[in-house]
């Protein structure tokens, strides 16, 4: 939510604008992939982030219990890891496969086979009250781009499966 209102009164469906963003306060990633979720039914997600909280985690696995999130891939920095490892069972609860790797990004990657969703976003998954930016778009080229981005950084990053 945004500061109490709506997300729909500050973004319009995905359908209706493949590019939107946001600048402010209030507009949390977890909140924005449950609007994203909502419009596209089950789906396959992609986070990438540098640091990461319980709420987002317990939020995504919600989500999961849902029904909305059909494959979840996590990447998290290496430099949160000490963080990160106290938060290793709730992650292996929400994702399928969780990465350490030398990230900054913040991105959610969301799919279904009928749409693909990017967003970019200056926030962590975590939870303040400072001004973020958020791009949103249908775009298949963006999607496509960053994924291929992304699997390059994963495979140079350490999957944590094994020690879950």
């Amino acid at each position: 939510m945004v500061k109490g209102k709506k997300i729909s009164n500050f973004l319009k469906p995905l359908l209706q604008n493949s590019l939107q963003t946001y600048l402010g306060t209030g507009l949390h990633t977890l909140g924005l992939l449950g609007w994203i979720l909502e419009q596209t039914g089950p789906s396959d997600v992609i986070v990438s982030t540098f640091s990461t909280s319980e709420e987002f985690l317990s939020g995504f696995y919600n989500l999961q219990k849902k029904g909305y999130i059909n494959h979840s891939v996590l990447l998290a920095d290496h430099k949160a890891s000490r963080k990160t490892m106290k938060l290793k069972a709730l992650m292996a609860n929400c994702f399928d496969d969780v990465y350490l790797g030398e990230n900054h990004s913040k991105i959610v990657l969301v799919t279904n086979g009928h749409i693909q969703v990017s967003v970019v976003t200056s926030q962590n998954q975590t939870y303040g009250g400072r001004a973020e930016c958020t791009m949103i778009t249908t775009i298949s080229e963006v999607y496509s781009n960053l994924f291929s981005d992304f699997q390059k950084i994963i495979e140079q990053s350490i999957l944590l499966n094994e020690l879950f």
